[in-house]
């Protein structure tokens, strides 16, 4: 009996613990993904804890930078999945895909920001295979139904595509476009790449 009075007090603490993690990484995707510049200090305001205890679960601003992304990539994942781009034209597929990109942009400016750069490469590669495998389907799947152009390479139309997003993206950054502006522009930069010579398959 008194082991198990024993382990009920550390359950207690592993779990006050385990909501104090997810608060504070809670806390850094809302601060951290719109302002990637943001202190500590400010995540842990938002998270109603102290500085302390965000290094507590996070040893260092890099650990919780890495943390964040994996969490956005979750939600990038599920948003994609959620546009069902296997269904339907490939055409109408694609400008789903944007779209849904584009607003994950527009709401977490992180995945932009250079900090992002400092993160290990492998670690980056690995996050994004699951996006970039799913883009990578749909252009040949259009490829093969005629839709997208045969003629150029998947890993090519792929490698543009995220190329013209960061584009994109660098010129609301400037302040040289509008997030509309420049969300418009993607969708017809890369609807205008992936055409066929033979445009009765393009549609909006």
């Amino acid at each position: 009996m008194s082991e198990i009075s024993s382990n009920r007090p550390r359950r207690r603490r592993r779990s006050d613990a385990d909501r104090s993690a997810t608060s504070v990484l809670g806390a850094a995707v809302r601060v951290l993904g719109q302002r990637p510049d943001a202190s500590v200090e400010e995540i842990a305001a938002a998270a109603g804890v102290a500085r302390q205890t965000v290094y507590a679960h996070y040893p260092s601003r890099q650990a919780l930078l890495s943390a964040v992304i994996d969490q956005i990539t979750d939600d990038a994942i599920a948003a994609i999945d959620a546009a069902d781009i296997d269904a339907g034209p490939a055409t109408a597929a694609l400008l789903r895909w944007l779209d849904t990109s584009w607003h994950l942009l527009e709401r977490y400016p992180l995945l932009l920001h250079p900090s992002v750069a400092t993160i290990d490469p492998q670690k980056s590669y690995e996050r994004h295979v699951p996006i970039t495998d799913r883009l990578q389907r749909l252009i040949r799947r259009g490829q093969d139904s005629g839709e997208f152009d045969p003629a150029l390479s998947p890993i090519w139309l792929l490698t543009a595509t995220m190329a013209l997003g960061h584009a994109a993206g660098d010129e609301v950054a400037a302040g040289r476009m509008t997030s509309a502006q420049a969300g418009k522009a993607l969708r017809e930069s890369v609807r205008r790449l992936y055409m066929t010579a033979n445009p009765q398959h393009i549609n909006e």
